[in-house]
């Protein structure tokens, strides 16, 4: 059996990341990894305190363990633990000992980053700015660079990032 391969979505806010990822779990006809975080603003009624952080993205990656299980060839993964990191330092000017642990495990075969090159959105308690988007994207793509993080930015239209990530992951061996 083949290995599944997963491939990280990273992006800002508003940057059509689980957009991207359904869309191309639907396109190689497996499966995808929504981002938790959502999950949580929506159940919880309220945007994560510092407190909640480690404990979004220890969930956030055991659903994507779990859905390594039902993917076929690749599982894209709206989000990694690295995304929570970052607005942790953000918001809190740290990252909690826990959390840094599970951000420093980014064991993703692909990486692809969602520029903010569309229309921001405002999405009730999820969503700051257009400011604030362009600063986490310019602080995710400094991130990867810092780590040695291959990643490649998909960019354009859905169907041109599609095209884009499509032709690199066809082409991953």
């Amino acid at each position: 059996m083949t290995p599944v391969l997963r491939v990280a979505i990273l992006g800002a806010e508003s940057s059509g990341k689980s957009t991207l990822a359904a869309a191309l779990a639907a396109h190689f006809g497996t499966v995808w990894v929504p981002e938790y975080l959502r999950e949580f603003v929506d159940t919880t009624g309220r945007v994560p305190q510092e407190s909640d952080q480690f404990s979004i993205a220890q969930t956030q990656m055991a659903r994507e363990d779990a859905a390594a299980r039902q993917a076929s060839r690749f599982l894209f993964c709206d989000t990694t633990p690295l995304m929570t990191a970052i607005y942790s330092r953000w918001y809190w000017n740290r990252v909690d000992a826990q959390l840094s642990v599970l951000e420093q495990r980014h064991a993703y075969a692909i990486t692809l980053v969602t520029a903010p090159d569309g229309p921001w959105e405002a999405d009730g308690l999820q969503r700051e700015s257009e400011a604030v988007r362009q600063t986490i994207h310019e602080q995710v793509v400094q991130m990867l660079d810092e780590r040695g993080i291959r990643y490649s930015l998909v960019t354009g239209s859905l169907e041109e990032r599609m095209v884009q990530a499509v032709r690199l992951l066809t082409a991953y061996r």
